[in-house]
This record gives structure tokens, C-alpha cells and sequence, in this order.
């Protein structure tokens, strides 16, 4: 055969062009021939019979599910699906063709898709990122070397042997401004539903028995290949009878998280995208394929009185298959000794060498107070509710870390949360110039204070790293990430929050690669995303940073107000004025959107409605938006406007300075010696 007559065809929504380049470019690295419009296609009729025949010849077809096909009822993207379909009605069963490829949180139980499409194992690749296991899986098929994956929803007589002893296996269901806000809506983690017994299923599960060879039971489908020592905590069930018990299930699921993501060898899956499955019937094949891990922990807690009852088990997350579990029923003293027997237990069921000692590192920075464990609990669920409030609900979290250190003056986790709260709060108020002075020495104290109690915990260093930046101590900033990230390298906390700073300092590579671990860990987090669009547009890579924005919206386009905005400035920095107008305008009373429209309505010769922003931004912010004020004045080309401007953010000690060394918006100012005396003053790490 020819190339040709081995060809893949791409075949994606229009929003997702730069994602479908970059795995038509992973493909043709490899030598693989790729029928990708974009470059080849100009439109009319001839492009569509031109569409037609590739996809009547080509040998595989790889159709891109996400966000975008998901939200469009028409598109030509789907007559090309169902051409595709059609053309599979006369090949033999056995014959590879469809590829389904999902490049964000889809869910493929949800997805608006051909049901051919649905009895095929799907491959998720992220924004097209970790391709080199679909490449190398693309070559085998065009070789040869491999027939179609089993149907995933084949007749279960088919699957399923009457004559078999083979352990069952599981397929649980499952019930389901900016950069200070960013470091605390990661502070924690996750866990799931369970039952007690190994072989007894979850409350709406569906049993199915295995036999050699089965779908069930065979290794882990092609295109799912998750690292082998990683794992996703599901949230615990609430098993109290009492739905204000919530946190409290919730809350041992985050610190249990904790505990084995302080395990070298262990990759967790981080809170949000674990905690995205909870209320939700999902199958635990189904979230391990989104979250890419090979092992699911999930679990149940009773709280009575003084006593908890937890129960824990460990799954396959390829065959459904447990690996282990055990009920525990404890003194709620013994809480974290419970934390540490679970965690002994995941690692020695996937057989991970433990390099240091758990049980003290499980502990870190902890409890035995029952009081204070509980009054802890509360406050990690009030700081949740307070980063979704505006203004920011402060007082329930920080009285609740309060009580968690009246009762244990020693807890350090609670000093280091009540210090990011509090810094949070203080930066993020509308009077944030006496807010933060107010704040300032409480918030040192408190995260000093967690530090040297448990100078091996990367909380109390995430925390004094968030005062340094806010007061523009950028060199102990610096250190103080360096620390938590050789604590916590596994940490979407640390990894979100240094690779931020590593973007202000202008480390893009460094940067840029701790925010694309942190996607990979948090898969199904829209900040995550968020915070991996900021480091490339820091580093001027902004088709990349649109891209990243994209997934943010595709996740949870009803909070996605500051993403719109943060596109809209990098379609702005690319270029395209008109797609920046149209991301800018989705949420005009968006902070973000609203410095995005001044820029783009000035560049587009509305000059009068870019005046009309700008002083709707100084009526709401006053002098407290200074930084922001230099960076729209420069763009317009009032360089001394604008200069005067960053002098003012400066000695107003503004946080947005932090962004200065590499903000974009500011280029036209960088060889203005005024500039560089402000530079000088800012004393940015190298």
C-alpha cells in the first residue's frame, strides 16, 4: 500500500483547530500520513467532495470529541461522523477504523455522539498533550499489528461465561482577583463511595462475572495507559444520616488525599477533578479513563458520637478488579493513625517501595484532637465557600481554624490555612490598601508559626509564599516556593502556585512545564487550565494560552468569566482583534473584560468606548488598580501616562507588580529608563 492508502483523517469542530494541529503534527513526526483540512482544504464545492473521498479512502478516522462538539447541534464535523459511520457498514468486524479522541472533560456517557461511536474505547488526550502512546498505537493499527479494541457495550451474554469461578469484578457507580485566589481553591483533596466487603458492589452498582479473555478482565484498553502507580481518591460517602455530617466525610477524604500524595512514588489525582464525580453515576472505569490513573479508592464514613466507622477499598480501574479493602472503626482521636494505616495499605496493595516513613509524613502538621479535627474540617469547607462568594465570606473559615487552635495550639495545617485565608481575604477586599497592612503581621505570624511547628510541611511555606509576593518580597517569594515545591512536588497546590510565580520571574520553561503537571494531575480543574493559559501568555505563546483558556471555559463555562477575559487578551496579543472582542464581551463586567475591551475598542478606532471602560474601572477601583491602568495606557501608546501610572502602583505597593518583569502589555514601556528604575526598585530574581 501507499502512504496514502494508510492515512488518518482528523476530523474536529472548528474551536479545536489548534489542538487538532498539534496531534497532526505529533502524527506526521512519526511518518504518518494526515488528511488535516486546515492546510490543505480551501472551501466551495470541491472542498467538500474533496472531504468526501479522503474519508471514503483514508484508513483510519479520528474523530476529536470535546467541549465545543458537545455544545453544537450542527456543524460539518458531524456529517463527517456520520460518513464515517456509514462507511463502517461494509468492513469486516474486526476491521480498526473509528478512533474517538476526547481532548478535555467530556464525559463519553454524555457525549452527543454517533453510538458507534460508543462501542469503541475512547482515548482521552488532553488539549493533545501525552500523544506518544496514541502515536505508537496509530502505528501498530496501520501496520497491522493490531485488530479492533472489544466493544464496550457488546451484549453482556457475550462478555460474561455462566460457568465461571473467576472473582467478580466492580463497575461502581459513582453519586456523584485572581493569582491569591488561585493558590487556596487547591488546598485540599478527595475521596469516594464504598462498601465493606471485597467482593460486595457499590449501593447502584452493576455486577458482571469475568472469564478468561473477557473485556472485564483483559489489560487495560488500548489508548488508556495511565502511569502504574497512580491513583484517584473518590469523595467517601456521608454515611451518618445527617447531611450536615458533609464536611466531615469530605473533609477525611481531602486530608486521606493528602496523605498519599505525600508518597513519593504515588501520582494522585488532585481534589477538584476527584471530587468533580461526587452525586454522579459514573463507572469507575469511566473516571479512571478521565482522570488516567490506574487505581481508583473510594469509601464510606459513619460518625457516631466520639467513634467513626470508615470503610475503604482499592479497584482496578482498567478491570474493575479490587485490590484490597478493609472497614475500620476507630476513636475519632485515632483519626489520622487511620489516615496513616490506609495509606501503608494503598502502597503496599500497588506495591509502591516506600522511600520514607509514612506514618510520620501522613501526620504532617496534624491532629489528635478530636475538637480540633472537626472545628479543621469546618474551616476547609468554609474556605471553599468564601473563594465562591464575592465579597469573600471570611469569617466563617478563619473563627473555624481559630477554634482548630484553641483546642491544639500545636496544629500546624491550621495555622497554614487560616494564613492563606486570611491573606486572600486581605488582598481581595475592596478597601484591600488597609486590609492588607491590617493583615499582614497576622498572617506572618500564623504561617511562621505553622513552619516551626512542621518545618517539613509545604503549607505553612505556600502561605508565606503568598505574603512575600503580595508585599513584593519577590526574592523570599521565591524561596519560599522553592521549599514547598521540593516538600510537595506532587502537590497541584504548590505546582499551580510556583509556576505562577515562575511565569512572573520570566522562568517560562520551568513555568510552563509545572503547570502542564498540574493539568495532568487535576485533568478536570478549570483553574488549573487556567493558571497553564497564564504561563504561556506570560511566555508569549499565545495560540498555546488560547488553547488552555478553551478547556477552562469547556469545563465550567458558567464560571468561566475570567477565562473569557484572559482569552480575550491573548487573541488581543496575537492579533485578532475581532475574536478578542467577542471573548471580551461574554462577560463585560468581568475585571479581566473589562481591561480586555479598553484595549481592543482603542485598537478598533472606538476610542470613546474604550473611555468609557477605562473610567467605569477607576470608579470602581480608585488608585488600587494602578498596575492595571499602566498596562492600558501603554497599549494605547501614552507611554508617560502609563509610566506614571506604574510609579504609583509602586509606591501603593500594588500585587500586580508581581507581573511586570514579563507582562505583555507593558512591552511598549521596557526601554524607557523610568521603567527601568522601577525594575531596579522591584529586585525580580533571576
Amino acid at each position: 500500500m501507499t502512504d496514502t492508502d494508510r492515512a488518518v483523517f482528523l476530523s474536529y469542530a472548528s474551536q479545536d483547530a489548534p489542538v487538532a494541529e498539534r496531534l497532526c503534527n505529533a502524527l506526521r513526526s512519526a511518518g504518518i500520513e494526515v488528511w488535516f483540512d486546515q492546510s490543505e482544504l480551501r472551501g466551495g464545492d470541491a472542498w467538500d467532495a474533496l472531504i468526501r473521498r479522503q474519508i471514503k479512502g483514508c484508513y483510519l478516522f479520528v474523530p476529536m470529541i470535546s467541549a465545543n462538539t458537545q455544545s453544537r447541534e450542527e456543524g460539518y464535523f458531524r456529517r463527517e461522523w456520520k460518513l464515517a459511520v456509514d462507511r463502517t457498514s461494509d468492513m469486516a468486524g474486526d476491521r480498526a477504523f473509528l478512533l474517538p479522541v476526547v481532548i478535555d472533560g467530556t464525559s463519553d456517557l454524555e457525549a452527543r455522539v454517533p453510538e458507534k461511536f460508543r462501542e469503541l474505547q475512547w482515548t482521552r488526550l488532553p488539549q493533545g498533550a501525552n500523544t506518544d502512546a496514541f502515536v505508537e498505537h496509530v502505528h501498530r493499527l496501520l501496520s497491522g499489528e493490531l485488530s479492533r479494541e472489544p466493544s464496550r457495550t457488546a451484549p453482556l451474554a457475550a462478555r460474561v461465561s455462566a460457568a465461571t469461578t473467576t472473582p467478580k469484578a466492580v463497575l461502581a457507580p459513582w453519586r456523584s482577583k485572581a493569582a491569591l485566589l488561585t493558590t487556596i481553591a487547591i488546598v485540599v483533596l478527595a475521596l469516594g463511595y464504598l462498601v465493606a466487603n471485597r467482593f460486595v458492589f457499590s449501593k447502584h452498582g452493576s455486577e458482571m462475572e469475568a472469564v478468561p479473555g473477557s473485556a472485564a478482565q483483559s489489560a487495560p484498553a488500548t489508548g488508556f495507559n495511565p502511569p502504574p502507580h497512580s491513583i484517584a481518591v473518590l469523595p467517601f460517602a456521608n454515611m451518618s444520616g445527617d447531611k450536615d455530617q458533609e464536611y466531615f466525610s469530605d473533609g477525611l477524604t481531602e486530608e486521606l488525599l493528602n496523605a498519599l500524595a505525600r508518597i513519593n512514588e504515588l501520582q494522585v489525582a488532585a481534589r477538584t477533578s476527584a471530587f468533580s464525580f461526587k452525586d454522579k453515576e459514573v463507572i469507575v472505569g469511566s473516571i479512571a479513563r478521565q482522570l488516567n490513573v490506574a487505581s481508583i479508592l473510594e469509601g464510606s464514613v459513619r460518625r457516631s458520637g466520639h467513634t467513626v466507622r470508615i470503610t475503604a477499598q482499592l479497584i482496578n480501574g482498567a478491570t474493575g478488579f479490587h485490590l484490597w479493602s478493609e472497614t475500620y472503626d476507630r476513636d475519632l482521636g485515632d483519626v489520622l493513625k487511620l489516615q496513616t494505616d490506609i495509606a501503608n495499605a494503598v502502597a503496599g496493595a500497588l506495591k509502591v517501595t516506600l522511600l520514607e516513613n509514612v506514618t510520620l509524613k501522613t501526620e504532617l502538621g496534624g491532629t489528635h484532637d478530636p475538637a480540633a479535627f472537626d472545628a479543621y474540617l469546618r474551616g476547609l469547607r468554609l474556605t471553599r465557600i468564601a473563594m465562591s462568594t464575592t465579597p469573600m465570606d471570611c469569617r466563617g473559615p478563619i473563627d473555624a481554624f481559630g477554634e482548630a487552635i484553641a483546642h491544639d495550639a500545636e496544629y500546624a495545617l491550621a495555622y497554614a490555612n487560616r494564613a492563606v485565608i486570611t491573606w486572600a481575604c486581605a488582598t481581595n477586599s475592596p478597601d484591600w490598601l488597609s486590609q492588607q497592612q491590617s493583615g499582614q503581621q497576622t498572617v506572618r505570624a500564623d504561617a511562621e508559626h505553622a513552619i516551626a511547628l512542621a518545618p517539613n510541611l509545604a503549607e505553612g511555606y505556600v502561605a508565606l509564599g503568598e505574603l512575600e509576593q503580595g508585599l513584593l518580597h519577590f526574592g523570599a517569594a521565591d524561596r519560599a516556593c522553592a521549599r514547598a515545591r521540593e516538600l510537595a512536588p506532587g502537590s497541584t497546590q504548590v505546582l499551580n502556585r510556583c509556576s505562577l510565580l515562575a511565569a512572573y520571574f520570566g522562568q517560562a520553561v520551568t513555568a510552563i512545564a509545572g503547570a502542564r503537571h498540574a493539568v495532568a494531575l487535576d485533568p478536570l480543574d478549570p483553574l488549573s487550565h487556567r493558571i497553564l493559559g497564564d504561563t504561556l501568555r506570560f511566555a508569549r505563546r499565545y495560540g498555546e494560552a488560547i488553547s488552555a483558556y478553551q478547556a477552562s471555559i469547556a469545563i465550567d463555562p458558567g464560571h468561566a468569566a475570567e477565562a473569557y477575559g484572559l482569552r480575550g487578551l491573548s487573541f488581543y496579543s496575537a492579533g485578532d482583534l475581532s475574536a478578542a472582542r467577542t471573548s471580551c464581551e461574554v462577560n463585560r463586567d468581568n475585571y479581566r473584560s473589562q481591561i480586555c475591551l479598553a484595549l481592543v475598542y482603542h485598537s478598533l478606532g472606538r476610542v470613546a468606548d474604550a473611555s468609557t471602560v477605562f473610567e467605569k474601572l477607576r470608579q470602581f477601583a480608585g488608585e488600587a488598580s494602578a498596575y492595571q491602568y499602566a498596562e492600558i495606557t501603554a497599549q494605547w501608546g501614552e507611554r508617560q501616562r502609563a509610566l506614571e501610572w506604574l510609579e504609583k502602583a509602586l509606591q501603593l505597593r500594588d500585587p500586580g507588580m508581581s507581573y511586570t518583569k514579563t507582562d505583555p502589555l507593558l512591552d511598549p514601556l521596557r526601554e524607557e529608563p523610568r521603567f527601568q528604575a522601577v525594575m531596579r526598585e522591584l529586585k525580580f530574581p533571576n
